[in-house]
């Protein structure tokens, strides 16, 4: 699962006329929404500042977590964070492996209103973006495990809001001449 938010989204609608601050955050959810479909996501969601994809084995195969985390970096890139002027939008990322009930919730009997995943893997994924600074991916180390190849990454013990342990992570950031495969 992956989650990505634009951070000081309430500020930047502040700031902006209410039509640029609106091309700045359809820029954005094309930029990762192109980036999710390109690693095989299921686009769950775009609200607010926040675009949630996941990543399944019968869409994604056996090692899914490992094209979550290819988004993530992609995400970055395509935001300019790698960039020596910087990023065009500042995001965080969250990104999570674990089971999750996906499938339809409605509010009337018989009527289908969404189609979203739930569970606690998911709100797992959830504060790991919320957490993560400007230009991070926090990825749990259930991601990072499942993944195996990632490298030495900064490692960062993080207590979640609503959980009784903390969970470890490690900090994925893009520079200039990143990979982005």
């Amino acid at each position: 699962m992956l989650f990505v938010d634009v951070r000081g989204s309430s500020s930047l609608a502040e700031q902006m006329t209410a039509g640029d601050f609106s091309q700045l955050m359809n820029r954005f959810y094309q930029a990762a929404t192109d980036v999710l479909v390109r690693t095989d996501a299921f686009v769950d969601n775009l609200v607010g500042d926040e675009v949630i994809g996941l990543y399944f084995p019968l869409f994604t195969g056996p090692n899914h977590a490992r094209p979550a985390v290819l988004a993530a970096r992609q995400l970055l890139m395509a935001t300019g964070h790698a960039e020596k002027q910087g990023p065009w939008v500042r995001i965080g990322i969250g990104v999570h492996t674990g089971i999750a009930f996906v499938g339809t919730v409605s509010g009337v009997e018989g009527s289908i209103d969404n189609i979203t995943a739930l569970g606690d893997n998911v709100n797992v994924a959830a504060r790991l973006a919320s957490m993560a600074a400007p230009g991070e991916a926090l990825i749990s180390e259930a991601t990072y495990a499942a993944v195996g190849d990632l490298g030495e990454l900064e490692q960062r013990q993080l207590e979640l809001r609503g959980r009784s342990t903390s969970i470890l992570t490690r900090v994925l950031r893009v520079s200039a001449g990143s990979p982005t495969a």
